[in-house]
């Protein structure tokens, strides 16, 4: 009678173990649903052992399609526009100096017609033509020449002083502190003073000679220099300068090769400057009683009203500045030549 009893409980067994077994697969089915639903794709994760791997994961809805893949078919591509890079054009030397040469041309164009109509006349300004017999006139006899040298001289002097002192005094406030507490206020207020109204205490100290001319050109020459290279040599990468400490470079020697190449285009921006301050300076400093030099000839011209020779000082002056700011541009090209060679280096 115990027989079909167990023979019962084992049926019984068997089925729980079936309904077991399927609620186990269900589960397993349902885990797998969730993690397929609920789990962004392509985060890094091994996939489950059910799931398919070789199924291409689509992107989300909001997620842009990435670089070197194709649009979908039903995306709408009528508005895009393929990029193009900015094309420069090399210019020719020729070409530039055309340009650069027209503003004057087109003012020696008006001078000479307004002459020519009489809008100018001669006491006013003389013609191209009565400009152009001075300069015979004076290179002749041996005036321009002399004068030329004598100006020369003197810009050139108080120039390479201002230069000196200017290049000196910004790497000292620039490169330490205490050089920078001690004098950058007194140069800052001493920068503010114009120039020009040193004249009459030059003169009460130095007289009326050679010297005050070169100092006056000197002083008006120092603070543009000054301020580009303190400028400059702040500017220079404190760590580059660290790690050549580190290596046991000096101060001098860390000032030569590493503070003065990074602050090169500042210099060159200073003595651009500088030396078309150096001809301005000139003009005044000749004013001084002189008696030689371009200014000797401006007074001379002044005191015989002959205007031919006072336009021909004033152009002398203005391609003296013109020449200073040919030299400096040579000067970049020759120590930064990068500054025209990369892009938008044409336009120069």
């Amino acid at each position: 009678m115990t027989a079909p009893a167990t023979s019962e409980e084992n049926r019984a067994g068997g089925n729980r173990t079936e309904k077991n077994r399927t609620g186990e697969n269900r589960t397993g089915e349902n885990r797998t649903g969730k993690l397929q639903a609920g789990k962004a794709p392509g985060t890094g994760k091994a996939p489950d052992a059910g799931q398919a791997t070789g199924a291409r994961e689509a992107p989300d809805a909001g997620e842009a399609p990435g670089a070197g893949e194709a649009p979908d078919a039903g995306q709408d591509t009528s508005g895009l526009v393929a990029p193009r890079p900015p094309a420069h054009r090399a210019r020719s030397r020729a070409y530039s100096l055309t340009v650069r040469a027209l503003g004057p041309v087109a003012l020696l164009v008006l001078w000479w017609v307004s002459s020519a109509t009489g809008l100018l006349t001669p006491d006013v300004l003389a013609s191209p033509a009565q400009v152009i017999e001075a300069v015979g006139e004076l290179w002749g006899n041996g005036q321009l020449p002399d004068a030329l040298a004598t100006s020369l001289t003197r810009s050139g002097i108080g120039l390479v002083i201002g230069l000196a002192a200017g290049l000196t005094l910004g790497i000292t406030t620039g490169f330490t502190r205490l050089g920078d507490e001690l004098l950058d206020s007194s140069l800052q207020t001493l920068r503010t003073i114009p120039f020009l109204s040193l004249v009459p205490l030059f003169m009460v100290w130095f007289g009326i000679n050679e010297t005050a001319k070169i100092l006056l050109i000197a002083v008006a020459t120092t603070f543009p220099m000054y301020v580009s290279t303190t400028g400059g040599v702040r500017n220079t990468d404190r760590k580059l300068v660290e790690a050549m400490r580190s290596f046991g470079l000096g101060r001098l020697a860390i000032v030569r090769q590493v503070v003065l190449p990074g602050a090169l285009p500042s210099l060159l921006a200073g003595l651009r400057l500088s030396m078309t301050l150096s001809v301005i300076a000139l003009i005044a400093a000749e004013e001084i009683n002189a008696t030689a030099g371009i200014g000797y000839l401006m007074s001379q011209a002044q005191s015989y009203a002959r205007t031919d020779i006072l336009a021909v000082c004033i152009l002398v002056y203005g391609l003296l500045g013109l020449t200073a700011d040919i030299l400096v541009r040579g000067l970049e090209r020759v120590l930064m030549p990068w500054r025209t060679a990369g892009p938008g280096g044409g336009a120069r």
